[in-house]
């Protein structure tokens, strides 16, 4: 569980985003404390996946302000103007942030570790052998560490998906985002992936996580909030916001899924 009294290691504020005349996300204020898992539920178009890309950055918001481990990210703010980072300050801070998406993103080309030391080479300068001790380390952690020398067409969608989550993890975020990354894989082979989610909330590591597996929001999260037409509609433990929703919108959505 997170230390409440720590600062938040994601805070946001005002976050607004269009996609031409549509208004996606409407004014998020939302913190995440470190260590804390924070789940996302809500029907698709509420902006939840839009939401986890402003706070990597793949999509930059055109208001509010974006805060990651006490620091104002990407832009630098002064007598109400802002100013973008450079494209080096930027990947900095997203270094800090991983994120794990629905399709695997594999280098078709590259070894399972190949692909998990990609970016400790290219981007953190590492060593060779450093970065394939690491990879190898962070396959055996996460799996699947026996077909390291595998390529992504030659491994399932679990493995794959597992294999991303270690790329990710060769970093060293300080937090983890996942965007339903359950949600492209068979039935049978989202347990594996879920284990892998599960043992890192074990470790402490900050994650925030957009699924509709709602056993895994109900066992694993800390809080969970329900997003519904781009804003933050209820917010709560599990605990209350499962057995107990205040809000209509919330009631209807877990009705609807819970059903199936």
């Amino acid at each position: 569980m997170p230390d409440a009294a720590s600062a938040p290691m994601i805070r946001l504020s005002r976050i607004n985003k269009h996609f031409g005349r549509h208004h996606v996300l409407k004014d998020i204020d939302l913190e995440v404390a470190a260590g804390e898992v924070l789940t996302i539920i809500g029907p698709s178009g509420s902006g939840k996946s839009t939401l986890l890309r402003c706070i990597n950055y793949l999509e930059v918001p055109e208001g509010g302000e974006i805060w990651i481990d006490g620091t104002l990210a990407y832009r630098d703010g002064g007598n109400g103007h802002f100013r973008s980072h450079s494209g080096r300050r930027i990947a900095a801070v997203r270094a800090k942030i991983g994120m794990v998406f629905q399709q695997f993103n594999l280098f078709p080309h590259l070894t399972a570790v190949e692909n998990v030391m990609e970016g400790p080479l290219t981007v953190l300068r590492r060593p060779k052998a450093e970065a394939l001790a690491g990879g190898r380390l962070l396959l055996y952690q996460v799996g699947p560490d026996e077909r390291a020398d595998y390529f992504p067409e030659e491994l399932s969608g679990g493995q794959q998906q597992r294999v991303a989550i270690a790329r990710a993890l060769a970093m060293g975020p300080k937090a983890m985002l996942f965007d339903e990354a359950t949600s492209a894989l068979d039935p049978e082979l989202v347990g594996e992936v879920l284990a892998v989610m599960r043992n890192l909330a074990g470790r402490g590591m900050t994650m925030v996580v957009v699924t509709h597996e709602m056993g895994f929001a109900r066992q694993v999260s800390d809080r969970v909030i329900f997003m519904d037409d781009g804003r933050v509609s209820e917010t709560g433990t599990p605990e209350v916001l499962f057995s107990r929703p205040q809000n209509p919108r919330t009631q209807e959505f877990l009705r609807a899924i819970l059903q199936h």
